[in-house]
């Protein structure tokens, strides 16, 4: 250990005179472990919301929608299906409907949006059934006939799955039946009137989502076909890729394959300005955080000042006995840096530690307030989504232990200048 070390590891012991110099250099440490602290919560959080609300959304909705340029019926759809899963990197390709109707059960009324699937595509039947509980999505949508018996009705026979939300939102309960009306309407001889028809609930799904869980429906392709009067055709086609930050490629394979007649849509351009609204959001946070650690470098700086004027003799003898100003210098920036490092090791432990724990600690708080801090309603999600990046944590850390060495500069380079002889004049 060098002499400068040893010189200011002593300084930063509590002596009865230096008491208060020594609080101020507690509430340094403090004020540098609580921003440390503060900016890994935050970012965590802001890093886990944006993670979790990627993979709800991609989880119910597919990397890529191919439209045809004019909206409306896609026609001959199986051959496109076909050549678009053969491309690179596609997991899968299914067509799909989608509708705006009007769900009415037991005098409740929703408006939603009623997707069509194909239930043979298991590749994409898999891809939902995670949000089923266990329960597989195929008989759910394509309800068994009985073998033996009275026939069914007609509404038995027909099977929708509605989100979690919005079952509870009508009051409907698998087995019961709920009202699909589409605002189109069918032409009759008396006019345009309203398309309704009957359809069993047969379960529902939890995305964990409130905007897909309060706002979606799922029927099979052939029902939602028949009850739109569509024939044969789709309104287009859902592609689900291996890798989601490869959508732009793959989308313009796409392009290039199905020629003008098509277009794409991937879900960064679905979801541009929800997602650079997050990012934008992380980075101003993280700045206007940072004022905490700054805020903490002002007491390092006023911690090394006070020191600087209580050690004037000391400073002098050691000048007297040959020390350099570059050793003095060294002395006291390594004092600030000391309790920088100190600060940011405390704070880091206490921002992982907190992080880790804090859906446990937040479900605690919520108990003992009886409030809610993360309503679905307003945040989407329905928990506290928390993910710890390491390049996120090594950032936070450069910053503290930066400001930290800058805070000390000016006090180290007042202290290296010291005249001895003026120093000890009225020692």
């Amino acid at each position: 250990m060098t002499y400068e070390l040893t010189v200011g590891l002593r300084y930063l012991k509590s002596r009865r005179r230096q008491t208060f110099i020594s609080l101020i250099t507690l509430i340094s440490v403090g004020g540098v472990a609580v921003g440390v602290m503060v900016l890994i919560v935050v970012l965590a959080v802001m890093s886990g919301f944006e993670t979790s609300l990627k993979d709800k959304i991609l989880g119910i909705n597919s990397h890529i929608w191919i439209l045809p340029q004019t909206p409306g019926r896609l026609e001959d759809y199986q051959d496109i299906v076909t050549r678009v899963a053969a491309l690179p990197h596609v997991t899968f390709a299914a067509p799909f409907t989608t509708h705006e109707v009007m769900l009415v059960a037991e005098g409740h009324v929703a408006g939603t949006i009623v997707r069509g699937i194909d239930p043979g595509r298991t590749d994409q039947m898999a891809e939902l059934s995670r949000h089923m509980h266990g329960q597989e999505l195929r008989p759910l949508l394509e309800p068994p006939r009985p073998p033996d018996g009275p026939p069914a009705s007609p509404a038995a026979s027909r099977g929708i799955v509605l989100g979690k939300e919005l079952a509870r939102h009508l009051l409907v309960f698998p087995g019961q039946q709920v009202m699909v009306t589409s605002p189109l309407g069918v032409l009759t001889p008396a006019g345009i009137m309203p398309n309704m028809r009957g359809f069993t609930v047969t379960g529902t799904f939890d995305t964990g989502m409130y905007e897909y869980d309060a706002k979606l429906a799922l029927l099979s392709l052939h029902q939602a076909q028949d009850f739109f009067e569509l024939g044969d055709a789709v309104h287009g086609i859902e592609v689900k890729v291996d890798n989601i930050y490869r959508v732009r490629e793959v989308a313009e394979a796409i392009s290039g394959l199905l020629g003008p007649a098509f277009w794409t849509r991937d879900w960064t351009q679905m979801n541009r300005n929800l997602f650079a609204a997050l990012r934008q959001e992380k980075v101003l946070m993280f700045i206007i955080l940072v004022l905490i650690i700054l805020v903490a470098a002002f007491n390092i700086v006023s911690t090394l000042i006070m020191l600087v004027m209580e050690k004037h003799a000391d400073i002098a003898i050691l000048k007297a006995m040959g020390a350099r100003n570059a050793s003095i210098y060294k002395i006291f920036m390594l004092e600030g840096m000391i309790i920088g490092v100190v600060g940011t090791v405390l704070g880091g432990l206490g921002g992982l530690v907190f992080a880790w724990n804090l859906q446990t600690i937040a479900g605690v708080v919520e108990r003992l307030l009886g409030i809610q801090f993360f309503s679905p309603e307003v945040y989407f999600l329905d928990k506290l989504p928390v993910q710890i990046h390491s390049v996120d944590v090594a950032l936070i850390v450069l910053t503290a232990i930066c400001v930290s060495f800058f805070a000390t500069l000016y006090p180290a380079w007042n202290a290296s200048r010291l005249d001895p002889g003026v120093a000890l004049r009225y020692e």
